[in-house]
């Protein structure tokens, strides 16, 4: 194992961090409003009812464009039957470890979002490269943020 602990250890990405060059054009935006048009087609054998209610409300969400992007469709399909599996009354504890894995792995949750550099925004400009949403102030040097300050009670 490399060094450095699990995936997720040390603090998140910030996008507004002034030193992130390195970041530059790796989040992507996604629209708020969701993905437009029907779910794709249920990839795996046979489904419930409520499996296929998930699977309708997971397509509008705006992760299901990168969903689709990436050909996710199979995945997006086995949370949905572990998740559907969870809500059962005695289901298995790990299964709920899975599905909360699965959930950040797909983007559902906050931790999800920050670890695949996706940030869901209220408009995104047509064409738009994924890109912070703040510019940093230009600075030349660590110095810059210093400022004199004078000690008058030195002087008496």
């Amino acid at each position: 194992m490399p060094k450095g602990g699990h995936a997720r250890s040390g603090p998140p990405p910030d996008p507004n961090a002034l030193r992130r060059e390195r970041d530059k054009g790796e989040w992507s935006l996604l629209p708020a409003t969701g993905r437009p048009g029907d779910a794709p087609v249920w990839p795996l054998s046979g489904h419930s009812e409520r499996e296929a209610d998930l699977w309708a409300d997971l397509w509008r969400k705006p992760q299901a464009l990168m969903w689709e992007r990436y050909g996710q469709e199979i995945e997006v399909a086995l949370y949905v039957r572990n998740l559907a599996q969870v809500e059962r009354p005695g289901s298995p504890i790990n299964l709920g470890t899975l599905v909360r894995q699965q959930s950040d792995s797909l983007g559902l949750t906050t931790p999800g979002l920050r670890s695949n550099r996706w940030k869901i925004v209220a408009a995104v400009p047509a064409g738009a490269v994924p890109a912070p949403s703040k510019t940093a102030p230009e600075r030349t040097s660590s110095r810059s943020r210093l400022k004199v300050v004078r000690d008058d009670a030195a002087e008496e």
